[in-house]
Parts: C-alpha cells; structure tokens; sequence
C-alpha cells in the first residue's frame, strides 16, 4: 500500500499550500462553508488530518481487533450526526485549537510536517492504529491514512470555496479513491438502488445520495 502513503503526501503537499494562500488569511474570521465553522476552524481541522498522522506513528501500537476500513466506517457515529452532536462540537473546538496561533502559525506548522512525513511515512512499518475516541478496535495504518486522504480532499474543497479560490487539483488516483470510499458509505446509507440512479437517471435520483 505504498502508494496510497504517496497519494496522501500529494494531498498534504497541497493542503498546505492552500493553507498558505492570502485569501485562506484574508478570510480568518469569517463564516466558512460549512455551518457553524469559521475559515479559522476549517482550516484548522484540514490541518489536524495532517498533524493526525505523526501523532499516531509516535503511540504505542494498539491491541484492539484490526477491522476493515469499511466497517470502521460503518461503526463511527459521526456520520451523518446533528451538527450540535458532541463529536461535531469537538471537530469545531479543536479546529479552533490548532489554528488559535493565526493563518501564518498554521500555515509553517502544517507545512514542517508534511516535511517530517516525506521523511517518516514511506518507510513507516505497518501497524494498526487507534484514535482514542473509537470502540474497541483499530484500523491499519494504510487504511488511517487512506480516511485522512478523503478528509484532506474534502476539506480542501471546503475551504478553497469558503475563500474563493479553485480548489487543489489532487492526483487522479487520490480522488479515485476517495470516490470509492464515498460510495461505499453511500450505499450503506442511501441503498444501492438510489445510488446507482443518482449517477445513472437523473429524472429518478434521489434529492441527496450525500456519503457524509
């Protein structure tokens, strides 16, 4: 699976530019996108899916059963919750938190640990990890990664639009991947049949096939 640790780095490597554009500064402290959430917080939690992974490569390897990606999709309890939930409230606190210091802050910080990662993550051995947060189980490192990829490509998009700027193009490959995890928590959500006609038949689609 090295090559999704390369499609991340990729995706990192342009979030941090993003993160580093005047506009992102210009609109600090304006609403983002996203309901709730400010530019401040939005690009602090795009930030967190790159400071994610230093954090997990330094705890100690996790003992819970190792699940498929899928499932860990199917077993968190974020998707598709009240933005008002208690783990949407800690997504925007602690977006807050990491971009507390200002855009210029943020922005040396993000970009010192896509360094680090070029250094650490392609050679890193895979292990499970865990997020203290979760049930009792972990995911692989590759399959961490790959959910920090979708984040970073989502949340990119989130913010290039809060700001007014095109969004990163991200490598073929990386999008590719994020689409397939998408719609596959979209099919658990949604049923296959409305899924399959939102991409199909237009006149029959249902109003929202949304995978988050």
């Amino acid at each position: 699976m090295a090559q999704i640790r390369e499609l991340y780095l990729s995706a990192a490597a342009s979030a941090a530019k993003l993160l580093a554009a005047p506009q992102v500064a210009a609109a600090w402290h304006e609403p983002s996108a996203l309901a709730k959430l400010s530019v401040r917080g939005l690009a602090g939690h795009l930030a967190g899916q790159i400071f994610f992974i230093p954090k997990v490569l330094a705890e100690p390897v996790p003992t819970e059963k190792v699940i498929p990606l899928h499932k860990y999709y199917a077993l968190v309890s974020w998707i598709g919750s009240d933005l008002d939930d208690p783990f949407n409230v800690l997504i925007r606190t602690s977006g807050e938190q990491d971009a507390a210091d200002g855009p210029a802050a943020l922005a040396a910080r993000v970009e010192a640990t896509v360094r680090e990662l070029r250094a650490v993550l392609p050679t890193a051995p895979s292990r499970a990890v865990r997020r203290p947060t979760w049930g009792a189980w972990s995911i692989s490192l590759d399959d961490f990664v790959t959910s920090r990829l979708l984040e970073v490509a989502v949340h990119c998009d989130d913010l290039a639009y809060s700001v007014g700027v095109p969004a990163p193009e991200l490598p073929a490959q990386a999008i590719e991947t994020v689409v397939d995890v998408l719609s596959r928590i979209a099919i658990r959500r949604h049923g296959a049949t409305n899924v399959l006609r939102a991409l199909s038949r237009a006149e029959r689609a249902p109003a929202s096939i949304s995978a988050l």
